[in-house]
């Protein structure tokens, strides 16, 4: 990522700030609703990835600590034996996914991810969020979602689509990043062992864009819990739709 443009990079440290905003604000996204952002910036999901990694891993374990530190928070903010369930499902299909990512080539990459965001991003827009209706269902959704989270980490609406029913919406944000944690360690562990460039460097710089994002979403999330939240996920999916029809159009022009 060092020789990009000056306007290229103040648009990613733009991007790292809603990235931010949405993780903690929405307890998902700092990665499916930011990395399509970022493609139409540099095309290259393998530049992305360990630096949206390491501010989950960072951010969302501050979270989570500072939740279950407090008096007030009976049993907790995360639901453990729920969070057991969801890892034992999700391993396997995750750690083929994250084989998929350093394997395949990243045009192609690219446009997966496009295509997965485009489909997520009309259940937005529709408000018709991904439902499970059985347990065979659940599981395929968690197989699938830990499959698409291996490769490029945008495999929440899935997940959600079986945590929701399951978890107490107080706890559902701080599940999800306990998941989101392990979930992660195990894709930067890969990337160690493959020798995929970590961007260390650029760390120092989006970290602090990031948090900016995280502080403010943090108090959305206050706000979100007592709202329909459901005007802002329409608006939210027709840029992600818009974002993802330029990007597969890009690909296929070459």
């Amino acid at each position: 990522m060092e020789n990009l443009l000056s306007y290229q990079y103040l648009l990613i440290g733009l991007i790292f700030i809603w990235s931010g905003f949405v993780r903690s604000g929405l307890g998902f996204g700092g990665a499916v609703l930011s990395l399509p952002f970022l493609l139409l910036v540099h095309n290259d999901a393998l530049v992305f990835l360990p630096l949206i990694s390491v501010h989950l891993l960072v951010f969302a374990s501050i979270t989570v600590i500072q939740n279950n530190r407090k008096p007030s928070s009976e049993g907790g903010t995360v639901n453990w034996p729920y969070l057991r369930y969801l890892l034992l499902i999700m391993l396997i299909p995750k750690l083929i996914g994250v084989f998929g990512l350093v394997t395949l080539p990243s045009s192609l990459m690219s446009g997966v991810i496009f295509t997965i965001v485009a489909v997520y991003s009309l259940s937005y827009i529709f408000n018709r969020p991904f439902k499970s209706n059985s347990k065979v269902v659940d599981t395929l959704f968690l197989l699938l979602g830990g499959y698409i989270s291996g490769t490029s980490l945008i495999g929440a609406p899935l997940i959600i689509a079986v945590a929701a029913q399951h978890v107490a919406r107080e706890q559902l944000r701080d599940t999800l990043f306990a998941l989101w944690l392990v979930l992660v360690a195990i894709k930067m562990a890969a990337f160690v062992y493959f020798e995929v460039d970590l961007q260390l460097i650029h760390h120092l710089w989006l970290l602090p864009c990031a948090f900016i994002g995280h502080l403010i979403g943090l108090r959305f999330h206050r706000h979100m819990l007592q709202t329909d939240a459901a005007v802002f996920m329409r608006f939210l999916g027709t840029a992600l739709l818009v974002i993802s029809l330029v990007g597969l159009t890009r690909a296929a022009l070459g």
